[in-house]
This record gives structure tokens, C-alpha cells and sequence, in this order.
């Protein structure tokens, strides 16, 4: 089963997708805002991918990602955003993707299963 992390800001959206996620047999482990245990949380919990709120100005969610990134430079992270320009953005701070709010649950998934290895999204859908 894999296992994502999920940071937003906003409870009712991390309540629907970690909702949506575990209906597609995910192992969700959501987070509600950064702190200085966001690193050993992933320490523990070795995700899949992990997914960030990337907020209008974004200061913050960088440098969670820029952290993330130095300690495990192959952990797919994606970019959460209600920004317009999202699609032009990501990957100039080194997100592996991004997912547009509001999202469409297909599109989520389908991102989803592009970063998490084959034999783990063959058995999120069983």
C-alpha cells in the first residue's frame, strides 16, 4: 500500500482529499500545517510522495520542499495550488508535479500514480 503525505492549511481540503485517498486505498498521513518534525515524520513514515500546500506567495512550502529535497532528492514532492500560474511555476523550485485546486479526483489520481512505483498503484486499485 503506499503511503502519502499530505500538508495543507485548510482542514476541510486536507479532510476531503485524505477522504479521497483512502477510498483509493492509500495510506494517508495528513498534516494540517509545517512544523519542525515534518522531516522526522518522514523519517517514519517513508511515503511515496509526498503532496505540499503551496500557498499564494509559496515562502514557506520552498523551504519545507528545499528541505525535503536535500535529505531525499528521489522523494517525489507536489505542489498543491489555487495559484493560476501553478502549471509555470513548480518545477522552477524543483517540485516533481503539481495539482491544480480545485482538483478533479481523477487528475489527483492519475498524478499520483505517475510518481508512486507500478506494483504500489496496482494495488491502491485492488
Amino acid at each position: 500500500m503506499a503511503t502519502i503525505i499530505i500538508q495543507d492549511t485548510d482542514k476541510d481540503i486536507l479532510d476531503v482529499l485524505t477522504l479521497a485517498l483512502q477510498m483509493e486505498n492509500f495510506n494517508v498521513l495528513p498534516v494540517l500545517n509545517f512544523d519542525d518534525d515534518f522531516l522526522d515524520l518522514i523519517d517514519k513514515a517513508r511515503p511515496h510522495v509526498v503532496m505540499l500546500d503551496y500557498k499564494l506567495d509559496g515562502e514557506l512550502c520552498i523551504q519545507i520542499l528545499q528541505r525535503i529535497k536535500e535529505k531525499y532528492p528521489h522523494l517525489p514532492v507536489i505542489a498543491l495550488s489555487c495559484n493560476n500560474n501553478i502549471h509555470e511555476e513548480y518545477s522552477k523550485y524543483g517540485f516533481d508535479d503539481y495539482i491544480p485546486k480545485p482538483f478533479d479526483l481523477d487528475n489527483l489520481y492519475k498524478i499520483l500514480r505517475k510518481h508512486i512505483p507500478k506494483q504500489l498503484a496496482a494495488e491502491s486499485i485492488i
